[in-house]
């Protein structure tokens, strides 16, 4: 077990969203560069990763919970992703979403190039303090997750 010294701080909120806030900040240059925002980045890739069509109203669950934000904000980037053609409805009544084409071809070359930064970032740190650090921000979300469903 390791000790923190003075110069690396321990896990505590603050580093928690200093670095959440550095990983977002390079997400969302790529995405500057396509013309898409944040929201639209993490909507898009729960589409994308269904094997399926998936239902308009578990995208926006998944959305919600993830970014801790309003479903109706939700709903407005689904349907900004719908005129921007990246999604398409895939019932009549709207209620099963799909990527298109374009949508496929963007969220790959989006993923490829975040992928490749990841690679950097993350380079040289130890599988094992990787594995700590995952296990502590799986615990720390999950308590948080627990402390909002109490108010």
């Amino acid at each position: 077990m390791t000790t923190a010294t003075p110069t690396t701080p321990t896990v505590n909120g603050r580093v928690i969203a200093l670095a959440h806030y550095a990983g977002r900040a390079v997400l969302e240059r790529v995405l500057a560069r396509t013309g898409n925002t944040f929201n639209q980045s993490v909507t898009l890739r729960v589409v994308a990763i269904a094997d399926t069509p998936i239902a308009r109203d578990t995208v926006a669950a998944d959305v919600t919970g993830s970014l801790k934000i309003e479903e109706s904000a939700v709903q407005t980037t689904i349907d900004e992703l719908v005129a921007a053609k990246l999604v398409e409805e895939d019932s009549p009544d709207g209620s099963g979403l799909r990527l298109t084409p374009v949508g496929r071809e963007l969220y790959e070359s989006v993923t490829a190039e975040t992928n490749q930064i990841s690679a950097r970032i993350y380079a040289d740190i130890p599988a094992e303090d990787l594995a700590t650090a995952g296990r502590v921000l799986t615990l720390v979300t999950e308590r948080a997750n627990a402390e909002l469903a109490r108010t």
